[in-house]
């Protein structure tokens, strides 16, 4: 990109233009001891020091078992999964505006939208998105402008931090959103009927859960069809999918939800995978891009991308969204992986489930209480004694126990949302179990 600098003649008019006498002035806001600081910063290092000194630092970092979920997990990524997807053809490439060059890039998203349409039951899957909580929040428009209603019903089991998203987008698009409580650790559906009226938009539902609990995603689209609206499903542990029956089967309009379990490192905040797929009567209001298989004119086989609702491209009206493209290197991540992993996605979820209930029986032979007793993924919530001194004491012992969920849910003190996966050993359940008992 060129450079294009402003001569001094140019900066005066474009002051006098907004109003001001300097440049200066635009950044009066900013205060003057905090405004080019006198930066002290060390002196450059030879490659050979530079090295020693991240090692010097990297030391410092303390392994712990990790034993928290809560949206992001720590699953096995095989090292082909790095080797593959740090092919420079794939690692530099950026959004695919330029299709006939960007075949490779195309031909990986198609794969994507494949697994994604297969593992959720749906029809058509778009390109993938930011991450779980932009999905929902895009799914909810998604509804919204199908339906042309501006109500919806959210469970309060849905991840908190989804919901603060989504409140954000209601908030900046004029849609009116209602939590509906749980019971016994899933969705009350009993609350969730009396709520429902002819006005209501779509109805949302996690399933696993927050607090990893199975809700019955029948009954939600049921409920939520019975008055015309849509049933949106969401999850935050896509290894789930290998394992339940999939939204689509249950019913689910819309399903979306974070696919960083697929191949993607927990690298605490990101970068994630949005997954969004829908009913094939929904493909004209799907935000992002869907790529397509066809033939060119000498019948050879490409990809192109056949929608893209964006504004770049569309009336600026019309446009369904403008998030961003894709998150494009995390889904290749997400297709290499389950190429891989194949029709073992299913053994490698019942391999979480296992862990998962290892765990919750020792827990509870310690006389520790598991709060919902409801069938449940690889996520559980037990209850302890002054659980942030266990945590405090066990971290000092090399595990992370669990989240806390009373920020969240004050009326849930002391309980902690514990998560198992196939990295979860045995031998580590066992440790941990033999460190709480010293405490």
């Amino acid at each position: 990109m060129s450079f294009l600098p402003n001569s001094d003649e140019d900066i005066r008019l474009m002051c006098k233009e907004i109003g001001v006498n300097s440049v200066e002035e635009l950044f009066i806001d900013i205060p003057a001891q905090v405004k080019n600081p006198d930066i002290q910063l060390p002196s450059p290092l030879s490659e050979q020091e530079a090295l020693h000194s991240i090692q010097r630092t990297g030391s410092m970092n303390k392994q712990v078992c990790s034993l928290v979920g809560g949206g992001i997990y720590n699953h096995y990524v095989p090292a082909i999964v790095d080797h593959l997807s740090s092919r420079s053809e794939f690692y530099t490439a950026y959004t695919p505006y330029q299709p006939e060059v960007s075949q490779g890039t195309l031909a990986a998203i198609f794969e994507f939208q494949t697994y994604m349409c297969r593992l959720t039951g749906m029809d058509i899957a778009n390109a993938s998105m930011y991450d779980g909580a932009t999905a929902l929040a895009e799914a909810v428009l998604m509804a919204v402008r199908t339906t042309r209603k501006n109500k919806v019903l959210c469970s309060a089991t849905v991840h908190p931090h989804y919901r603060q998203v989504l409140a954000t987008y209601a908030w900046a698009s004029d849609v009116s959103l209602e939590i509906v409580p749980y019971k016994s650790g899933t969705t009350d559906y009993n609350e969730l009927s009396h709520k429902m009226n002819d006005t209501i938009a779509c109805v949302i539902v996690q399933s696993p859960n927050f607090f990893g609990v199975i809700e019955d995603l029948e009954k939600a689209a049921s409920i939520a069809h019975e008055h015309k609206a849509l049933c949106i499903t969401t999850f935050t542990e896509a290894m789930s999918l290998g394992l339940l029956k999939s939204p689509g089967e249950c019913g689910a309009d819309i399903a979306c939800g974070e696919g960083q379990s697929f191949g993607n490192y927990p690298a605490n905040g990101g970068p994630l995978l949005g997954i969004l797929s829908c009913k094939k009567e929904f493909m004209r209001t799907i935000p992002g891009r869907l790529i397509g298989k066809t033939v060119d004119e000498e019948g050879r086989e490409c990809y192109v991308m056949t929608l893209q609702t964006r504004e770049q491209h569309i009336r600026r009206e019309r446009a369904t969204s403008n998030i961003c493209t894709n998150e494009g290197l995390c889904a290749l991540r997400a297709t290499i992986y389950l190429s891989l992993v194949g029709n073992r996605l299913y053994e490698l979820a019942r391999t979480n489930h296992a862990a998962a209930s290892y765990c919750v029986e020792k827990l509870v032979d310690l006389g520790y209480e598991r709060v919902f007793d409801a069938p449940f993924f690889n996520e559980f919530v037990i209850k302890f004694n002054n659980a942030k001194d266990i945590r405090h004491k066990l971290m000092e012992n090399g595990f992370a126990l669990g989240i806390p969920l009373e920020e969240y849910y004050p009326e849930l003190s002391d309980c902690l949302l514990i998560a198992a996966t196939e990295c979860t050993t045995k031998d580590d359940i066992d440790t941990l179990v033999k460190l709480l008992q010293t405490i």
